[in-house]
């Protein structure tokens, strides 16, 4: 059998794989009777580990509360720490404060002792921060010693005695951050060194200068020249800009701005003052009313140009240094406030005056001075608004459009009421009784002549526009600048015509009537050609209006003046006589009446008649008049010679010319023109050339 199992090989597997298996059962049961001893060993030590765990427990609560208590202290010590040191820095940093203070004082050259201040005002911040940061510090301190202190309170972590030291510690640092650290802030070398910049800060305001202004018309280059390059140097300035910035960082803000203020006014005053503005003292209308007009004259153009110089010089470079010191304070919302406050006074006293002058009484030789003021504040216009910009600046600005308002309505009223004392005759004075042109047409030529020109023109046309602006309203159409300006001149023009006939009426000798308006309307004439008046107005308007007026008086003036004489001499009626006799005794009668009224005409005309200082009119009034008179009185002289020459002699043609000519000489050098009489408003024309 054994021997079938070994030769069969699938039995003898079976064989093996059986005794396999006995093994594995056996050795199965020896590994399940192993597994009982562990498992009643692990039983045993699980019982002895439940034993000392509930042993070991108060030791492990007492390990997390020892850890806890650590844990707090350490947070407690890590701020007091970081105190001390910081106690430390602010010892070190005092000591330098004071080594650099003591350099500072030793100091004179001005460059070395701007770069000490620098360091010294260094020192000065760094010595701020390091007791800001000691004040935070300290609170941080107090704050987390305060909470140790109530958790040993709380949980009794300690004995009683060590709480109580610990609380006494908290007490005792309580005090020394309420006592000391205020101490450090507002009583200690801190304190000292914020005054010391307060009067450094002064000193170097006061240091920054304006130079010596010209006495010429606006802001010359070297002034123009301070204002690009400031009041002082780079460097003073910068060390202006940390005074303030770390007065301000010290909660002295009020104070840098006051001393800066206080300062700069009376530099900026100062400064104006050296043009010696005395004039600015008399600012109400009724004071002006009483100045002397050279008097006021003067100070007006003074006034022009110290504005220009105050505006356009002193309160730029002013609003340069606000800016450049302060700029960097609050955002930069304090210097344009302190720029303005250094202003005010001033600018106020500047308006103060222009607007008593603009108030005063309206007279006609204010209204140039007053164009003056308004074309100077025009041109000024654009620059004041970009100084005084912004809300800080809204009143001063309010107030110079106030003062151009002003301006404007007492120019216009000046030249409205100018016309209409020419209309009514305001001189109060009886026509010329020579016929010479009246005192009040030749001021009020040269007057428009002069608000003709281009420096008054402009700003004149300007008034009336914003005049008219105003009361019609800017929506609607207003006419042009020259042509308001032309309109109004007419006006006048009218006035002085009106004016002029008035008083030709109040003459008795038509004659010298006749004189007047040759004199009155040719002087006009010819002092308004090619000069800016007449082209306003233009050639077409004088030639009609004054021209053509002054032929006809001219040509009236020969036919009431000397026509009756030239008819006495008529040749021509005596020979229209049928009977000879007697015609001795007509000639005769007639000759001796003409002599009477010639010498007669003479007299007037030395005594009486003026025909005005012009050379040219004067010239071409003799030539009419000997042309009309001795062409007349030769032929008759020439005649008659026969029948005059038998009883006596009579004065010769040549002598009646030479009489005539006498009566015509004299007189200034004239304006250069052409005269013609005429003998109405036709075409007809006599040439006196």
């Amino acid at each position: 059998m054994d021997q079938r199992i070994e030769d069969d090989p699938i039995l003898f597997k079976i064989q093996t794989a059986c005794s396999d298996l006995k093994t594995l059962l056996k050795s199965s049961a020896n590994m399940d009777s192993t597994y009982q001893k562990m498992d009643e060993k692990y039983e045993s030590i699980l019982e002895g580990l439940n034993m000392a765990s509930r042993r070991v427990a108060p030791l492990q609560s007492l390990s997390i509360a020892t850890k806890a208590l650590d844990t707090r202290i350490n947070r407690a010590i890590s701020p007091a720490l970081s105190l001390l040191e910081s106690f430390k820095l602010s010892e070190s940093l005092q000591q330098k404060l004071l080594e650099v203070a003591s350099k500072l004082i030793a100091e004179k050259e001005p460059t070395e002792r701007l770069e000490k201040l620098i360091e010294y005002v260094d020192c000065v911040d760094k010595l701020n921060e390091s007791i800001r940061s000691i004040s935070q510090e300290s609170e941080s301190a107090i704050q987390k010693l305060q909470e140790v202190v109530e958790f040993l309170s709380r949980t009794k972590a300690t004995d009683h005695y060590r709480t109580l030291r610990l609380r006494e510690t908290l007490i005792t640092l309580k005090a020394l951050y309420e006592t000391e650290v205020d101490s450090m802030k507002f009583d200690g070398l801190l304190d000292e060194a914020l005054l010391n910049l307060q009067d450094e800060c002064e000193s170097l305001l006061q240091k920054l200068r304006h130079q010596n202004f010209s006495e010429g018309e606006g802001a010359d280059k070297s002034e123009m020249d301070q204002v690009k390059n400031g009041l002082g140097s780079d460097l003073e300035i910068a060390v202006l800009r940390r005074i303030c910035e770390t007065l301000a960082a010290n909660d002295c803000l009020d104070i840098c701005i006051d001393i800066f203020v206080k300062v700069r006014y009376r530099r900026a005053a100062k400064a104006l003052m050296r043009l010696s503005p005395d004039y600015l003292r008399t600012y109400s209308p009724e004071e002006i009313d009483q100045m002397e007009w050279e008097c006021l004259e003067t100070a007006i153009a003074l006034w022009i140009h110290h504005f220009e110089l105050a505006v356009k010089v002193v309160f730029v470079s002013e609003k340069n240094l606000c800016k450049d010191a302060l700029g960097n304070i609050v955002e930069g919302m304090v210097w344009p406030e302190c720029f303005i406050k250094i202003a005010d006074k001033i600018m106020a006293v500047f308006f103060r005056f222009g607007e008593g002058v603009a108030r005063s009484d309206k007279e006609p030789q204010k209204l140039f001075k007053l164009l003056d003021v308004f074309d100077s504040l025009e041109k000024l216009k654009p620059q004041f608004s970009e100084i005084f910009e912004g809300e800080s600046g809204a009143d001063i600005c309010s107030r110079f459009r106030e003062l151009e308002k002003l301006l404007v309505h007492a120019s216009t009223r000046v030249f409205w009421e100018f016309g209409l004392q020419i209309e009514g005759n305001s001189d109060g004075l009886p026509p010329p009784k020579d016929g010479s042109v009246p005192k009040l047409v030749r001021y009020a030529i040269n007057y428009l002549k002069n608000l003709a020109t281009d420096n008054y023109s402009l700003p004149m046309a300007k008034a009336l526009k914003t005049e008219q602006l105003w009361k019609v309203g800017i929506l609607s159409n207003p006419e042009n600048d020259q042509d308001l300006l032309k309109d109004a001149i007419s006006n006048v023009m009218e006035a002085i015509q009106r004016n002029i006939e008035s008083k030709k009426c109040r003459y008795k000798d038509k004659v010298l009537a006749q004189i007047f308006a040759m004199n009155t309307y040719w002087y006009i004439y010819m002092r308004t050609r090619n000069v800016e008046l007449g082209k306003l107005l233009g050639e077409p308007y004088m030639k009609k209006r004054y021209r053509q007026v002054a032929e006809e008086s001219a040509y009236l003036y020969q036919k009431q003046a000397w026509g009756s004489l030239i008819k006495l001499i008529d040749i021509e009626e005596i020979k229209k006589m049928n009977h000879r006799d007697g015609i001795g005794a007509l000639v005769r009668g007639k000759m001796e009446a003409f002599l009477v009224g010639f010498d007669e005409m003479c007299q007037r005309h030395r005594n009486t008649y003026n025909i005005v200082s012009d050379a040219d009119l004067r010239d071409q009034m003799r030539q009419a008049s000997v042309r009309l008179i001795v062409p007349a009185y030769r032929d008759f002289f020439d005649t008659y010679s026969s029948l005059l020459l038998q009883v006596k002699s009579y004065l010769s043609p040549d002598t009646i010319q030479g009489l005539l000519v006498q009566i015509f000489e004299d007189g200034d050098q004239g304006i250069d023109g052409k005269f013609e009489i005429q003998s109405s408003r036709s075409d007809r024309k006599f040439s006196t050339s």
